[in-house]
């Protein structure tokens, strides 16, 4: 039975971790994760997502959170686990050469390497309405997601939101390590196209900033975004659920269209919307045409 140390923090994380857990062929034999964090508005110290899975099952799997690898205790520790794999997913740091030596790393990146390196593949992936998406397998070096490729899983993510993506991208990368780890020995390390690297970087609250210019692309923001940070107008009214009604016509930016029971019709320079739920600053959620009431808003207004 192969000895695989697992480094990876969040949901995503956990799923291929459990896929190596209920696997006959593999043991795990340490767990690293990053450190605790407050959560919430009363700051509540909370277990990643991972570590918290290992802990609820009681796993006997040892846990490691090491805020630096440069430390000399932290890397014998590693080697004492005699690992014959190290996988990570989503572990949100970058190991030093120094353990990527210690044994095999193989990294599962959710977006087709060499296109976004980085933090976000999977939002950007759907932010940039691209039509297909995946995980890829390679062996880590010390470059950012640039190590040699082991294995491509292919998804098609037409009209995703993010959290779905995630699930199903986790469930892929569950199924492709199985598959590398058993094959490793004959596989045939393919370079990445270093002329076709693009990069990911971290989302913050800002990106989701919105106006209503291009349907499409709102929308696509959307759908990525849809977990954190959300999307919202410039007067900080958060759009929380919305449709894409098309994508061709021309109007007036925030025109509110047409107003049904439980939906309004909203404009863009370019296409138009279908939004049911909105949340104002520091307010509940409401439906969209409570709130246009509220706000004495009809047919011809804007919502901008």
């Amino acid at each position: 039975m192969k000895r695989v140390v697992f480094m990876g923090t969040p949901a995503y994380a956990t799923t291929i971790l459990k896929a190596l857990v209920n696997s006959c062929e593999f043991e795990v034999v340490g767990h690293y994760c990053q450190s605790d964090k407050p959560v919430g508005r009363k700051q509540i110290l909370t277990p990643p997502h991972t570590k918290a899975y290992i802990v609820e099952n009681e796993l006997n799997i040892p846990i490691f959170q090491p805020i630096t690898f440069k430390n000399k205790e932290v890397e014998d520790s590693l080697k004492e686990l005699k690992a014959d794999f190290i996988v990570v997913a989503a572990y949100g740091k970058i190991l030093p050469l120094n353990i990527l030596n210690i044994a095999p790393c193989i990294n599962l990146h959710a977006s087709i390497l060499p296109k976004y390196r980085g933090a976000s593949p999977i939002q950007d992936a759907i932010v940039n309405q691209d039509k297909l998406s995946g995980v890829t397998a390679i062996n880590m070096e010390e470059g950012l997601d640039s190590g040699d490729i082991l294995a491509i899983s292919y998804l098609n993510i037409e009209n995703m939101n993010a959290i779905e993506l995630f699930e199903r991208l986790a469930d892929m990368a569950s199924d492709l390590i199985i598959d590398v780890l058993k094959n490793y020995a004959n596989i045939m390390p393919q370079k990445q196209n270093e002329l076709r690297v693009t990069h990911s970087k971290k989302i913050s609250k800002d990106d989701g900033l919105v106006s209503f210019d291009d349907a499409s692309k709102l929308y696509a923001k959307y759908l990525g975004y849809i977990f954190w940070p959300g999307i919202y107008l410039k007067s900080g009214l958060k759009l929380k659920e919305m449709e894409l009604v098309e994508s061709e016509s021309i109007n007036k930016s925030g025109e509110i269209l047409k107003v049904e029971k439980d939906f309004i019709v909203v404009a863009c320079i370019k296409g138009s919307l279908k939004i049911s739920l909105l949340q104002p600053p520091s307010k509940k959620l409401m439906k969209a045409v409570d709130y246009i009431r509220g706000k004495r808003l009809n047919i011809g207004d804007s919502l901008s």
